[in-house]
């Protein structure tokens, strides 16, 4: 098997396909501030020097913590440096996650995201769309987009992008701006989106996969363990190497706290799953639901 592209057309630039995802570096339950101010630092500026340049983020992360630690870490950003932000929700003083859906909330949030990340203007905004909270759910979602669209001919957002959603919401979507990014629950056993990357693709939009180790049976995460083992990886690196060998439009955000953690998932790029193994991976998802 051939090593898949490292790079992918994103925003307007050439993004390296493995980014960072900035939510791990907020407190626990991704609420107040990180355990060590220092330590969130260096792991964005430790990714930027290994060479991501697609950052994924939002202000209800912390709330406002990551894009703080964001701006105060990198900023002034460098020309190459894609910053994603989404909008759609807001924490409540409980850490709960709650609905910010309304065109005046998610003007609110660009705003935020603005403000905090010391930006002008806002390279990508998904709108994350709450359906089931953590799976998509058919329904129109033309309010939500016709505002950022409106915030979009303000100049206040370059390109939109979609979370949380279905094919046809994403068809939807496309009759009101230009979407450049998908981001939703897939992984190597999590395979509902199966079609939705291949759509995207052939279109050339990017897709965004979260949570690469997320709803793995037992005996799906031993068979995982198993096979890295085989490659000297870790499951992690062999997740998201499948991941990067899935489909040429995939873009990974895989997050973490701890520069040593982000050095092994940035060597996740450099896996080569041979066929063999890829037959192996491709059978986990197919692997009965209990050990």
């Amino acid at each position: 098997m051939t090593h898949p592209l490292k790079t992918f057309p994103f925003a307007g630039a050439a993004v390296n396909r493995m980014g960072y995802g900035a939510m791990q570096l907020a407190g626990p339950g991704v609420f107040g501030p990180p355990k060590d101010h220092q330590a969130a630092l260096a792991v964005l500026r430790e990714a930027v020097a290994a060479g991501v340049n697609h950052i994924d983020t939002s202000d209800f992360y912390g709330p406002h913590v990551t894009n703080r630690l964001i701006r105060e870490a990198l900023h002034p950003y460098r020309d190459d440096l894609v910053i994603v932000t989404k909008v759609g929700a807001f924490r409540g003083e409980d850490a709960s996650w709650l609905p910010a859906q309304e065109p005046a909330q998610l003007e609110r949030g660009v705003h935020d995201n603005l403000k905090n990340l010391g930006l002008d203007v806002l390279d990508v905004v998904n709108i994350r769309i709450m359906g089931d909270v953590h799976a998509p759910k058919e329904g129109s979602i033309a309010r939500q987009v016709e505002a950022l669209a409106e915030l979009q001919r303000k100049g206040l957002v370059r390109h939109v992008g979609l979370s949380n959603v279905t094919s046809a919401q994403v068809a939807e979507a496309q009759r009101i701006t230009e979407i450049v990014c998908v981001q939703n629950h897939y992984n190597l056993v999590h395979r509902a989106d199966d079609a939705l990357v291949e759509e995207l693709a052939v279109q050339g939009i990017a897709y965004v996969p979260f949570f690469p180790l997320g709803g793995f049976t037992p005996i799906q995460s031993s068979g995982l363990s198993h096979i890295a083992a085989s490659l000297g990886a870790t499951p992690m690196q062999v997740a998201l190497a499948w991941l990067l060998h899935r489909a040429p439009n995939i873009l990974l955000i895989p997050g973490t706290s701890s520069v040593a953690h982000l050095r092994e998932n940035m060597q996740a790029a450099a896996l080569v799953l041979p066929d063999d193994v890829l037959v192996a991976l491709d059978a986990l998802a197919l692997q009965a639901s209990a050990a």
